[in-house]
């Protein structure tokens, strides 16, 4: 049974996490520190208890699994692993590859979270959060999403237990109600969703952009590109 998330009367589930990935220092060059980006990740991952299906478990498993596999390498060689893309660089110079393929499943697994979340706002724009009958609920956002940025990636095996998932996500309001503590105005989420949303998307975009360099892929295993 996943852990109850007590969310303090008058905030939202975005509040009570010490770092967000909108708390994430890229630098100039856009290279994203590991501290932080794990914290923000493990933060992230509580959200899939509040979707309130059993199904969902897995899934936070596998991205937890992946913050220790990217924690362990960094443990290493704190010195050279700063950043994640100095991890990268330095883990697949020594032909090994679990750290980054850690980091490659844990950027799907945000982007993807970020997609349907995305979507949902944009397809529901000026619709209360409340609203019993949506334009798109979440199931359907879930799957859009699932079909563009996990399912390529999947195997026959894995793709039925996922999409299983995407019917198990709760209602639209029930999502952003779940997100409240008592007596939040549930739209107050809303808003934290969107700000959420768009700092995540920046963080995916620089890791996805990096890890699709020439200077990465060269170094990677052709069965995790």
């Amino acid at each position: 049974m996943a852990p109850r998330i007590v969310i303090p009367a008058g905030e939202t589930w975005f509040d009570i996490h010490e770092t967000s990935f909108s708390d994430v220092p890229v630098s100039a060059n856009r290279y994203v520190p590991i501290k932080e980006f794990l914290a923000a990740t493990e933060a992230t991952a509580t959200i899939l208890d509040l979707l309130g299906s059993a199904v969902f478990t897995p899934i936070k498993n596998d991205m937890l699994f992946n913050v220790g596999r990217v924690r362990s390498r960094q443990a290493q060689d704190a010195e050279g692993s700063r950043t994640l893309q100095d991890l990268v660089k330095n883990e697949l110079a020594t032909q090994a590859h679990s750290a980054t393929a850690g980091l490659t499943w844990l950027v799907r697994g945000l982007d993807f979270l970020a997609h349907a979340l995305k979507t949902d706002l944009t397809q529901n724009k000026d619709i209360s959060a409340t609203e019993k009958m949506p334009k798109m609920d979440l199931r359907e956002s879930f799957r859009d999403s699932y079909k563009v940025t996990l399912s390529p990636y999947h195997t026959v095996v894995i793709r039925p237990i996922f999409r299983a998932a995407m019917s198990a996500a709760p209602r639209r309001k029930d999502l952003y109600i779940r997100l409240s503590g008592k007596g939040t105005d549930p739209e107050l989420a809303v808003q934290a969703m969107e700000k959420w949303v768009t700092a995540t998307e920046t963080i995916v975009t620089i890791l996805k952009d990096f890890l699709a360099t020439d200077e990465v892929k060269v170094l990677l295993p052709e069965r995790m590109q």
